[in-house]
């Protein structure tokens, strides 16, 4: 029953140090918001920038899992490149490490932050209730770090029976250490175990500090378990790319190869490395930091930290070894991971198929990236409506007829994707502006599939006049592709318009010139088509197909200008002026 008991005690005291982690990396991530953003595309300029924002998101949002999650979320709607990704994550491997000193100095030191656990609390909770949302983020993120430190608290007590009976845990690491080198490849392995099953290498770590010390694991298992986290916490980001496309794959692929990479290499050099650690927290500032009392438990303390400092130093060199073979290690996943051909992965749903991300401003701009996407697809269905149009062969007719058929299909599935995403979305904590480009990408992505919806009907209109033999005039023809090409000058607008949903800067001037010159194109179309009809100089028949089709596209016209319209009004939250 004891045992039992203690157990429960232990596996209790880890769920409260990682449900801590989790409020206290959401908290950040909610509170840093756009800027997170902002951060990340810093890993726009080289591979050293890229390491150098793996290294400070992590820092800051205390979770590795996290970053890398993110980036391949980021991948997957083509925000960061993979070789970009690659930078970032390597750097969040060293950022991951800091967890470790924080562990170390804020509980495992002379300084214990979970005595003043509850007075950060008390700071915390408060926040919670009011209606900025960034300051309830801050006092989500106090609230989780208060409930972290009093996790590892709780954890350090349930396993200090582990001290006061050290031959309870040598018990079991002792038939395991007869192996020499095979004893501590084991103990990788156990690491790697032990992380995918917490889903946490900041929790692992905790718990493999805590089981470290002059009574408890030897200095050599523990930094073994230390180089299996490092592989066991890829699998958190490999299952988020499962959903993922082939990008977001690359880039959680090429996170396991740079961590499995740097455990092969320090294996040859793996009693040196320990030694350094050793040397450097024995020898340097780090005596500060050792705890008080016995000589056991001081000298706990120095394993405990040169656990640390291996951890730190192992990140640090492998990336510094890697980083100069980012391109080989791109190459090498790119080859792994191959793009399927065929049609269904390239219509397939991108942006959105990885997942929400952790806050409403990044998943949203995951629905932005969706909508880009979308405004392309029909911008091609403009294109195939003129081919249809001109083209003089039946065979080439008909198949033009069914592509404007599939993508009117695939227009209705897009927008219902989209809506269900951003359904879920709203269930996050959300700003006026996040909330406003949320309606934005609702009203843009309907638009858009009633564009869809235009096209197919056109689509079919031609289609009767081909069954009924019903022929246009050279003029006739002439003037529906001027105002094709006019329609086609406004989804380029309208396209740019949607890219720059996040940068406020829209092009309005254009997107009203351009639907005045489509409406005039109509009247005067319409006029002429009228003035022919009295003159009698066309075919009489072709009159409503005509008509039709120079309707359907001034149609056409307005959706796009609404698109903008849309758009415009999420950015300034006013009304804009549309000029008709």
């Amino acid at each position: 029953m004891d045992t039992l008991y203690t157990v429960l005690k232990v596996i209790g005291s880890l769920g409260f140090f990682i449900f801590g982690m989790k409020i206290m990396s959401e908290g950040v991530q909610k509170a840093a918001g756009e800027q997170l953003r902002s951060i990340l595309a810093a890993a726009t300029s080289n591979r050293f920038t890229g390491v150098l924002t793996g290294f400070l998101t992590t820092s800051i949002i205390q979770s590795s899992s996290a970053t890398t999650v993110m980036v391949v979320s980021f991948v997957n709607a083509k925000l960061l490149t993979l070789r970009q990704a690659i930078g970032v994550i390597m750097g969040a491997n060293i950022g991951t490490t800091m967890t470790a000193f924080l562990i170390m100095f804020f509980s495992f030191g002379k300084f214990s932050i979970s005595d003043y656990s509850l007075p950060i609390m008390a700071f915390g909770v408060p926040m919670l209730f009011l209606s900025n949302q960034r300051i309830r983020s801050i006092g989500e993120f106090l609230i989780g770090f208060a409930i972290l430190f009093l996790g590892l608290d709780a954890l350090k007590e349930s396993m200090s029976f582990i001290q006061k009976n050290p031959e309870l845990l040598w018990d079991y690491v002792e038939p395991l250490s007869q192996y020499g080198f095979g004893s501590v490849l084991f103990f990788v392995f156990l690491g790697a175990l032990l992380t995918i099953v917490v889903q946490s290498s900041s929790a692992a770590m905790a718990i493999t500090i805590t089981l470290c010390g002059s009574n408890g694991l030897p200095l050599e298992y523990g930094a073994a378990i230390v180089l299996g986290e490092n592989i066991g916490t890829t699998v958190t980001a490999n299952l988020a790319a499962l959903i993922g496309n082939v990008h977001a794959k690359r880039a959680a692929r090429a996170h396991l190869f740079f961590n499995i990479i740097g455990v092969i290499w320090m294996m040859f050099v793996f009693y040196w490395f320990l030694d350094m650690a050793k040397y450097i927290v024995n020898n340097t500032f780090f005596d500060n930091f050792f705890a008080e009392g016995t000589d056991a438990q001081i000298e706990t303390s120095k394993i405990q930290w040169s656990l640390a400092v291996f951890h730190l130093c192992f990140n640090i060199v492998n990336t510094f070894i890697l980083i100069w073979f980012v391109n080989k290690l791109e190459t090498t996943v790119i080859k792994m991971v191959k793009v399927k051909s065929g049609s269904d992965e390239e219509y397939h749903l991108e942006f959105i198929g990885g997942g929400m991300m952790s806050t409403a401003e990044l998943s949203i701009m995951q629905a932005q990236k969706e909508l880009e996407r979308f405004g392309d697809i029909v911008f091609r269905m403009n294109g195939f409506l003129k081919k249809m149009l001109s083209a003089t062969e039946k065979k080439q007719k008909k198949k033009l007829s069914k592509k404007l058929e599939k993508y009117e299909d695939i227009t209705d599935r897009i927008e219902l994707e989209i809506i269900e995403y951003l359904g879920r979305v709203a269930q996050l904590p959300m700003g006026r502006d996040a909330s406003r480009k949320m309606g934005a990408v609702l009203a843009v992505a309907s638009d858009l599939e009633s564009i869809g919806d235009i096209y197919f009907q056109l689509s079919k209109v031609l289609e009767k006049k081909e069954n009924e033999k019903v022929w246009f005039s050279p003029d006739q023809r002439a003037k529906l592709i001027e105002l094709i090409d006019k329609v086609n000058e406004a989804f380029t607008v309208m396209n740019k318009n949607i890219s720059s949903m996040f940068k406020g800067k829209y092009d309005v001037k254009a997107a009203d010139d351009l639907e005045l010159e489509i409406n005039e194109a109509r009247n005067i179309i319409r006029a002429w088509h009228f003035e022919s009809l009295n003159k009698e100089e066309y075919n009489s028949n072709s009159t409503v197909v005509f008509s039709n089709l120079y309707s359907g596209l001034e149609k056409v016209g307005d959706h796009i200008h609404n698109i903008t319209e849309s758009l415009a009004e999420a950015n300034t939250n006013k009304k804009v002026q549309i000029t008709s």
